[in-house]
Protein backbone atom coordinates (compact mmCIF):
# COMPACT_ATOMS: atom_id res chain seq x y z
CA UNK A 1 0.00 0.00 0.00
CA UNK A 2 3.09 2.10 0.43
CA UNK A 3 3.54 2.98 -3.29
CA UNK A 4 1.92 6.22 -3.14
CA UNK A 5 2.92 7.73 0.37
CA UNK A 6 4.25 11.02 0.50
CA UNK A 7 6.19 11.78 3.90
CA UNK A 8 5.68 16.02 1.96
CA UNK A 9 2.99 17.37 3.72
CA UNK A 10 -0.10 19.55 2.50
CA UNK A 11 1.51 22.84 1.80
CA UNK A 12 -1.82 24.55 0.38
CA UNK A 13 -5.13 23.30 1.92
CA UNK A 14 -8.01 22.94 -0.48
CA UNK A 15 -10.90 24.93 0.43
CA UNK A 16 -12.95 22.20 0.53
CA UNK A 17 -11.85 18.52 1.55
CA UNK A 18 -14.87 15.92 1.77
CA UNK A 19 -14.24 13.52 5.08
CA UNK A 20 -15.89 10.10 4.03
CA UNK A 21 -17.27 7.86 7.08
CA UNK A 22 -15.71 4.01 6.18
CA UNK A 23 -16.67 1.09 7.45
CA UNK A 24 -13.15 -0.69 6.81
CA UNK A 25 -10.08 1.77 6.98
CA UNK A 26 -7.39 -0.61 5.64
CA UNK A 27 -9.72 -1.63 2.81
CA UNK A 28 -10.78 1.54 1.86
CA UNK A 29 -7.14 2.87 1.62
CA UNK A 30 -5.62 -0.22 -0.35
CA UNK A 31 -8.40 0.61 -3.10
CA UNK A 32 -7.69 4.59 -2.98
CA UNK A 33 -4.05 4.44 -3.28
CA UNK A 34 -3.48 1.12 -5.04
CA UNK A 35 -6.68 1.23 -7.25
CA UNK A 36 -7.36 4.73 -7.50
CA UNK A 37 -4.36 6.19 -7.54
CA UNK A 38 -4.65 8.75 -4.32
CA UNK A 39 -1.67 9.31 -2.14
CA UNK A 40 -1.77 8.72 1.26
CA UNK A 41 -0.58 12.10 2.89
CA UNK A 42 -0.54 11.10 6.67
CA UNK A 43 -2.49 8.90 9.10
CA UNK A 44 -3.57 8.59 12.56
CA UNK A 45 -5.38 6.27 14.34
CA UNK A 46 -8.88 5.43 12.59
CA UNK A 47 -8.15 8.70 10.11
CA UNK A 48 -6.16 9.09 6.78
CA UNK A 49 -5.33 12.75 4.32
CA UNK A 50 -5.43 11.55 0.63
CA UNK A 51 -4.52 13.69 -2.73
CA UNK A 52 -4.87 13.30 -6.28
CA UNK A 53 -3.65 15.80 -7.77
CA UNK A 54 -5.16 18.90 -6.45
CA UNK A 55 -8.56 17.54 -5.18
CA UNK A 56 -7.53 16.43 -1.28
CA UNK A 57 -9.68 13.55 0.67
CA UNK A 58 -10.08 12.51 4.15
CA UNK A 59 -11.13 9.01 5.12
CA UNK A 60 -12.26 8.48 8.22
CA UNK A 61 -13.07 4.65 10.26
CA UNK A 62 -16.78 4.25 11.50
CA UNK A 63 -17.29 4.60 15.04
CA UNK A 64 -20.49 3.10 16.53
CA UNK A 65 -20.83 6.31 18.59
CA UNK A 66 -19.88 8.69 15.88
CA UNK A 67 -20.23 12.08 16.67
CA UNK A 68 -21.04 13.44 13.66
CA UNK A 69 -23.44 11.31 11.91
CA UNK A 70 -26.17 12.01 10.98
CA UNK A 71 -28.00 8.69 10.62
CA UNK A 72 -27.62 5.59 9.93
CA UNK A 73 -24.87 4.36 7.73
CA UNK A 74 -26.45 2.17 5.48
CA UNK A 75 -24.44 0.56 2.26
CA UNK A 76 -24.33 2.57 0.14
CA UNK A 77 -22.83 5.40 1.93
CA UNK A 78 -23.45 8.72 0.30
CA UNK A 79 -26.80 8.02 -1.36
CA UNK A 80 -27.80 11.15 -3.75
CA UNK A 81 -24.09 12.08 -4.05
CA UNK A 82 -20.77 11.99 -6.37
CA UNK A 83 -17.97 13.04 -6.45
CA UNK A 84 -16.08 14.70 -9.42
CA UNK A 85 -12.61 14.13 -9.05
CA UNK A 86 -10.00 15.29 -12.14
CA UNK A 87 -7.56 12.02 -12.46
CA UNK A 88 -4.22 13.54 -14.15
CA UNK A 89 -3.86 9.52 -16.42
CA UNK A 90 -7.72 8.79 -16.66
CA UNK A 91 -7.02 5.73 -19.40
CA UNK A 92 -4.31 4.47 -16.60
CA UNK A 93 -7.18 4.37 -13.74
CA UNK A 94 -9.65 2.53 -16.50
CA UNK A 95 -7.19 0.35 -17.63
CA UNK A 96 -6.25 -0.27 -14.00
CA UNK A 97 -9.71 -1.18 -13.24
CA UNK A 98 -10.47 -3.37 -16.21
CA UNK A 99 -7.67 -5.15 -15.07
CA UNK A 100 -8.48 -5.54 -11.62
CA UNK A 101 -12.06 -6.37 -12.83
CA UNK A 102 -13.28 -3.06 -10.56
CA UNK A 103 -17.16 -2.96 -11.49
CA UNK A 104 -17.77 0.11 -13.16
CA UNK A 105 -21.00 2.37 -12.50
CA UNK A 106 -20.46 4.14 -15.91
CA UNK A 107 -18.16 3.13 -18.18
CA UNK A 108 -15.56 5.45 -19.92
CA UNK A 109 -16.89 7.92 -21.91
CA UNK A 110 -17.09 11.65 -23.36
CA UNK A 111 -19.81 13.50 -22.00
CA UNK A 112 -20.98 16.96 -22.91
CA UNK A 113 -22.57 19.72 -20.67
CA UNK A 114 -24.05 22.78 -21.19
CA UNK A 115 -23.43 25.65 -19.08
CA UNK A 116 -25.64 28.09 -20.71
CA UNK A 117 -24.83 27.60 -24.66
CA UNK A 118 -20.82 26.88 -23.54
CA UNK A 119 -20.54 23.16 -24.44
CA UNK A 120 -17.85 21.41 -22.19
CA UNK A 121 -16.81 17.91 -23.23
CA UNK A 122 -14.65 15.37 -20.50
CA UNK A 123 -13.87 12.35 -20.58
CA UNK A 124 -15.63 10.01 -17.17
CA UNK A 125 -16.12 6.34 -16.00
CA UNK A 126 -17.82 6.24 -12.66
CA UNK A 127 -17.15 3.75 -10.20
CA UNK A 128 -18.65 2.92 -6.33
CA UNK A 129 -15.78 2.50 -3.45
CA UNK A 130 -15.85 -0.35 -1.48
CA UNK A 131 -18.49 1.36 0.68
CA UNK A 132 -20.34 2.65 -2.44
CA UNK A 133 -19.87 6.14 -2.44
CA UNK A 134 -20.21 7.38 -6.45
CA UNK A 135 -16.99 8.71 -7.94
CA UNK A 136 -16.91 10.32 -11.01
CA UNK A 137 -12.98 10.52 -12.59
CA UNK A 138 -12.97 12.77 -15.34
CA UNK A 139 -10.28 14.74 -17.59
Amino acid sequence: MTENLSLVPVTEWAPLVPELIVSDLPRSLEVYIRVFGFTLHYTRPGFAYLSLGRAQWMLEQAQPAGAWLTGPLEVPFGRGINFQIVHPDLDTLHARLVAEGYPLFQPLRTETYLEGDTPHTQRQLLVQDPDGYLLRFTT
